[in-house]
């Protein structure tokens, strides 16, 4: 499948990343509207995979700077990735690996030297491959269970 990935800009980028969490995380997984669209949105960059149709395929959400500092507990260099989501057409076809690495490279041109993010436990193993490491206790998130896993870049 070829696929371009590349930051959301615009309105109707926006709108592009915004379908594809939906369909994944408030209709697939359940997750209330209210908790999936938060003010973190208009700070961060959002990275978008685009089919050769120019279909939305996934996407990923890179939180940097001031915000990073205050979910991180004031980490320098620290950013944080969060809302990877691939719809289901477009599983397993390494796409979600893309954009986690484009997330990195995202983090690393904005001078970071860590990730953070917060994985639903179901989805450990694909980061563990990627070369996360789990941290600190289960929690849930939307009713799911999560761990924090970081990578130093």
């Amino acid at each position: 499948m070829s696929t371009t990935i590349r930051v959301a800009e615009g309105e109707a980028d926006l709108a592009l990343v915004h379908g594809v969490r939906r369909e994944v995380f408030i209709v697939e997984q359940g997750i209330p509207e209210d908790e999936e669209w938060d003010d973190l949105d208009g700070t961060s960059e959002h990275l978008l995979a685009i089919g050769p149709d120019g279909a939305a395929l996934g996407t990923a959400r890179l939180i940097h700077g001031e915000q990073a500092l205050k979910l991180t507990g004031g980490i320098e260099g620290r950013v944080l990735l969060g809302r990877l989501a691939v719809v289901r057409a477009a599983r397993g076809t390494g796409l979600g690996a893309e954009l986690v690495r484009a997330v990195e490279a995202a983090g690393i041109r904005r001078g970071a030297h860590e990730v953070e993010l917060h994985a639903q436990v179901r989805a450990l193993g694909f980061y563990a491959r990627l070369g996360y490491a789990a941290e600190g206790p289960e929690y849930l998130d939307a009713g799911i269970p999560h761990r924090t896993m970081t990578r130093v870049l």
